[in-house]
């Protein structure tokens, strides 16, 4: 699990996740080994290479578009523009895979919370069967493999493809 810290005065107050916050990524964590969106005239506001590093340290650590902004003193709707400028393609995928550890990180904090508060709170085993069955949405139940579905038509195309044969005469495609 991953190691969160807490930013309130005393432990209890403590309750929500946005009251943790996980370690940032080290300097050369390859999170941040990104192209960062050019700026052709940069003036002293601009969101600079330094300043985007830091937006997505704090975005993985936190999880929480918001906070990231705050905490590099720009604005939320700055950062939304910085994703549209042409060049930003760097930006938009450092940007995703943060927001995939941020989300991991309010997992690992409603899975702690309903582990330590199951004996006194019965909400909480209805938030932890709720993480667990969200925590992998993505994985795909073997029973409901058929033709048409996604995942089996790319495995048939692979093994066809592996075998030297026509993909789209079993598939379908």
């Amino acid at each position: 699990m991953t190691k969160l810290t807490n930013h309130r005065a005393i432990a209890r107050q403590a309750t929500s996740a946005v009251a943790y916050s996980a370690e940032p990524p080290a300097p050369g964590d390859p999170l941040l080994d990104f192209e960062p969106v050019p700026h052709k005239a940069p003036r002293r506001n601009s969101i600079t290479p330094d300043l985007q590093r830091e937006f997505i340290a704090h975005l993985a650590a936190t999880g929480i578009v918001k906070s990231a902004a705050k905490n590099i003193g720009k604005s939320i709707e700055a950062i939304y523009k910085l994703r549209q400028r042409p060049g930003a393609e760097g930006f938009n995928a450092a940007w995703e895979e943060a927001l995939q550890w941020g989300v991991l990180r309010l997992e690992d904090c409603a899975l702690e919370r309903a582990l330590a508060q199951s004996a006194f709170d019965p909400m909480a085993n209805g938030m932890l069967c709720w993480v667990i069955q969200h925590r992998r949405a993505d994985w795909v139940d073997v029973r409901n493999l058929e033709p048409g579905h996604p995942v089996y038509d790319y495995i048939a195309r692979e093994v066809l493809e592996g075998l030297g044969r026509e993909p789209d005469t079993v598939c379908g495609d």
